[in-house]
């Protein structure tokens, strides 16, 4: 059975943009809301590949970034990435942006 209710990974610090910020204030929705789903692994509007690449880099040994996307009330696309400081699956920080701000 998967543990769907504990977190799979540090944040590390934890950061956001004025744009995606102000999405989401729009929409009537918090930054913790997309924290809770990635950091459960609820990759949210990412192919089947992409949500693999996340799933392995949970692994110990892999010091991949992780990468979800969500759709707000709004229908408009949010961001969130985690980068790893290094191979041992710690990880640095993690930034709330909109792909344009990519």
């Amino acid at each position: 059975m998967v543990d769907t209710l504990r977190p799979k990974f540090k944040l590390g610090q934890v950061v956001a943009t004025p744009g995606a910020l102000e999405s989401l204030e729009n929409a009537r929705q918090t930054p913790q809301e997309l924290l809770d789903r990635h950091i459960k692994g609820d990759w949210g509007d990412l192919d089947a590949e992409d949500a693999a690449l996340n799933d392995a880099a949970l692994q110990p040994d892999d010091g991949s970034r992780l990468f979800s996307a969500y759709l707000l009330k709004t229908s408009e696309k949010v961001w969130v990435i985690t980068e790893a400081v290094g191979e041992d699956g710690q990880r640095a920080s993690t930034c709330i942006l909109l792909p344009d701000e990519y």
